[in-house]
């Protein structure tokens, strides 16, 4: 499959995004174009590639250049060109322009945004442009994430469509993932729900507090507002503002940025992008003080964590999964309602946008699973009990997902990957 692309054009190839992307398709044996402002952020991308893939020989694969000097004559003679310059839609429109006028009839454009409208971002260019123009978004890094969202607008050629999911399934080995074109895709708009509404709960519970309680015993590699650290501020908040300003469903408010945060941004606090200023955490064993907007040291604020965690940790360490979310479901107290607030609503809303935004709840589960390493949805209705699992939603007031009380009524399970351990999931 990899002969149909014999040549991919990579704009903002020096960024995380640019350079892993790139990365991807140089290690499937593409020639891979790496362009960038100047000559030097492209060798920068290529160098990063290089690391990523941890193979000198890949540069072999990997050619650099500059916009001003290069873009017109690479994209010409390009099967696919990938944009993964800055989330800014201003931006991508006006780079989409050069693209539009350099490109071959029938050549393939593609943007690794996070969550941007498709639609809006090729609204002004040619027939054929529109007609060739979808999403590829890989996750970070895209190295290591094999999950991937394919996102096709409503002008989308469909075998365009079809040629690109056989490049994505087949040479480039990833776990592929159809979604409608709204806000933040499918991943995103479920995680970061989750995501912002710790760190809006992290105002009266504390971050240290918060990250023992959701960690990774609830279903996720890394805890939330270590997450959030992670993928950095700034990315977080133009997620949970596209999600805020453009959608308008029964999590709406979990969207909102806390006033802390943008307070945090404004002064340069955006996660372990900035390690002098931090994020939630900070150099030196700080911890945030979200109430003062100051840094603690973790002795002040530690705390033994609460005996559920350690009862389910101590589940999960021995394969007794569903033991451990049994004791999830049934234990009593604050620390028990304030987990089950958060771990259900990523239940309820993950599958409530099944017909929405996916086709299926394998949709929704494998790009969890498969893109942010979170147990997948329907493995936490499985391992719980659907049954249950509907009470559990009906007493919190939160949607209970037509697909879950399918699965109750049948007595069925309802996580479709036979091959997958979901042991996988369970961290201790």
């Amino acid at each position: 499959m990899a002969s149909e692309f014999e040549k991919v054009v990579v704009l903002g190839a020096n960024g995380a995004m640019g350079a892993g992307s790139g990365e991807v398709f140089a290690a499937a044996g593409i020639p891979t174009v790496f362009l960038a402002r100047t000559l030097d952020k492209a060798e920068k991308g290529r160098a990063r590639a290089i690391k990523l893939a941890k193979a000198e020989s890949l540069a072999s694969f990997i050619s650099v250049g500059t916009y001003d000097d290069d873009l017109e004559r690479e994209v010409d003679g390009a099967d696919l060109v990938f944009e993964a310059v800055a989330e800014d839609l201003a931006l991508k429109r006006v780079y989409f322009e050069r693209v539009d006028k350099a490109r071959k009839p029938g050549s393939i454009v593609a943007t690794v945004s996070s969550g941007l409208s498709i639609a809006a971002m090729c609204a002004d260019r040619s027939d054929d442009f529109k007609r060739s123009f979808l999403g590829i978004h890989f996750f970070n890094p895209p190295n290591v994430i094999v999950g991937c969202e394919l996102i096709p607008h409503a002008g989308t050629d469909p075998a365009v469509t079809e040629r690109v999911r056989a490049l994505l399934d087949g040479p480039l080995g990833r776990e592929v993932v159809e979604t409608a074109d709204t806000p933040a895709f499918a991943g995103n708009r479920v995680g970061f729900k989750v995501l912002n509404e710790v760190a809006q709960l992290a105002v009266e519970h504390g971050v240290h507090y918060m990250d023992q309680l959701i960690g990774p015993h609830t279903g996720r590699a890394m805890a939330p507002l270590t997450t959030i650290d992670f993928v950095g501020w700034d990315v977080h908040k133009a997620i949970v503002d596209n999600l805020y300003a453009n959608t308008d469903d029964e999590a709406h408010e979990t969207f909102a940025l806390p006033p802390y945060m943008q307070s945090l941004i404004d002064a340069g606090h955006l996660g372990a992008k900035t390690p002098e200023a931090g994020g939630f955490f900070r150099k030196g064993d700080l911890v945030l003080d979200p109430r003062r907007g100051e840094y603690r040291p973790l002795s002040e604020v530690a705390t033994e964590p609460p005996p559920l965690v350690v009862k389910m940790k101590a589940l999960h360490r021995v394969g007794r999964y569903r033991e451990a979310m049994a004791a999830f479901a049934e234990a009593t107290g604050p620390d028990a309602a304030l987990m089950r607030r958060v771990v259900l609503g990523y239940i309820s809303y993950g599958l409530c946008r099944v017909g929405e935004v996916v086709k299926e709840a394998r949709d929704v589960d494998r790009i969890m699973g498969f893109g942010f390493n979170w147990a997948p949805p329907s493995v936490l209705v499985d391992v719980v009990g659907a049954r249950v699992v509907v009470e559990l939603l009906e007493a919190a007031k939160l949607r209970v997902p037509p697909v879950v009380v399918t699965a109750a009524e049948r007595n069925q399970k309802l996580f479709d990957e036979p091959d997958v351990d979901i042991g996988r999931f369970f961290f201790a």
